[in-house]
């Protein structure tokens, strides 16, 4: 391959967009883009889009489309004329679908994150297809079981096959602690990249004394049971039930920002939670970094498949709190092997570990926030990130 790559990112941000769902995707671009990749983003998942202000999916392209739009021109105007939202598997939004079908007839990499795009028919037979698994365990277990209550279940795993290379974030999947499946594929580890530069305005301004540690969350359970050897691996919500009575055992103000379905609201808020709609206070991506602007850092338990397995899975949106130089206080996943803890960076199994270390954080705030950024610098930082990730594409 040449140094100089035409590549094709996709994502989910026209299917849900929310401020986290955008940083999650469009960093790849732009970070791609700053290596001097010719990159371009394209989402096509043939699925009806959620619309977050009226809190329901829709037929209508419109909303998606205009939020991918704004997104570019906030943070990156060079590459506004780079994007096909393709609504329905019909409409095009951004390029039309001639041009857009002029770079994948000479596209050298198809980067399918999260496997969510279905793959464009006139890609180049040259062209590395790669399925990048952002969500371990839950993939592995359902190409390996092939759960009938997951719809289409059979054309997914299909699909995932057709790919030629197989990365993830489960960077421990070759860790002899590490229980997930490795299901025929070659899997090469990567993680979260973060454009450090448009983090630099959150880095710059320590939050206020009593400011709150927070996070963002969806609560949902998974549509069907996760069960594989006899053992049933479960959502997030189970592991924050182990969390639940920590606002009872600490001075410090704790927020959550919740989205999905079923979620405990009234429980959180009795417990001491302060309880806020996640879709509408991170709506726009300018809203999400102001929610952890204004975070003294944040506290978050993890899928209880992530932790159960000894993933080594690390959340995108706690690398951008580092990033913003917020300390983050998070369960851990077996990541441990992988990133340095203790300052910037810490880790619990019970509430008790939890309020241990948020009070280790708040006793050398300042300390412990340089260290954050040192960390999001050396292990998330898009240029070293995603040039690793080139290195392993091209071995």
């Amino acid at each position: 391959m040449s140094s100089k790559l035409r590549i094709i990112v996709t994502g989910l941000v026209g299917l849900y967009p929310v401020g986290g769902v955008a940083w999650d995707y469009l960093q790849y671009v732009i970070g791609l883009a700053q290596l001097g990749h010719d990159v371009y983003y394209h989402e096509d998942t043939w699925s009806w889009p959620y619309h977050p202000l009226n809190k329901t999916y829709t037929s209508e392209g419109n909303y998606s489309a205009q939020y991918i739009r704004d997104f570019f021109n906030h943070y990156a105007p060079e590459l506004l004329e780079r994007w096909h939202y393709l609504h329905l598997h019909s409409t095009s939004f951004g390029m039309n679908q001639a041009e857009f079908d002029e770079v994948a007839r000479t596209a050298d990499v198809f980067l399918n994150v999260s496997g969510a795009c279905i793959i464009p028919d006139n890609l180049s037979s040259r062209c590395v297809k790669i399925f990048l698994d952002t969500d371990p365990g839950y993939n592995q277990l359902m190409l390996s079981e092939r759960f009938d209550w997951s719809e289409n279940v059979e054309r997914w795993c299909t699909q995932v096959a057709a790919h030629d290379q197989h990365f993830t974030y489960a960077e421990n999947i070759y860790s002899t602690k590490c229980i997930i499946p490795k299901v025929d594929f070659e899997w090469k580890t990567t993680r979260m990249p973060v454009v450090m530069d448009l983090w630099e305005q959150v880095a710059r301004v320590e939050p206020p004394q009593m400011e709150a540690w927070t996070t963002v969350m969806t609560w949902n359970a998974f549509k069907g049971k996760l069960v594989y050897k006899g053992v049933e691996y479960k959502s997030k919500g189970s592991e924050f039930e182990k969390v639940l009575s920590l606002p009872q055992h600490t001075s410090v103000p704790l927020k959550v920002a919740v989205g999905g379905v079923n979620a405990p609201l009234a429980r959180l808020a009795n417990a001491g939670w302060n309880v806020v709609d996640g879709p509408t206070v991170t709506l726009t991506p300018e809203s999400y970094q102001k929610f952890i602007a204004n975070s003294r850092g944040e506290l978050s338990s993890a899928k209880h498949v992530y932790v159960a397995m000894s993933s080594g899975w690390f959340s995108c949106r706690s690398a951008c709190y580092l990033a913003g130089a917020r300390p983050v206080v998070v369960q851990d996943t077996g990541f441990t092997e992988v990133f340095p803890v203790g300052e910037g960076l810490l880790t619990f199994k019970t509430q008790e570990e939890a309020v241990a270390a948020i009070y280790n954080v708040e006793a050398n705030y300042t300390l412990h926030a340089k260290t954050a950024r040192d960390i999001a610098y050396e292990y998330f930082d898009s240029e070293k990130v995603l040039r690793n990730f080139i290195e392993k594409v091209n071995h």
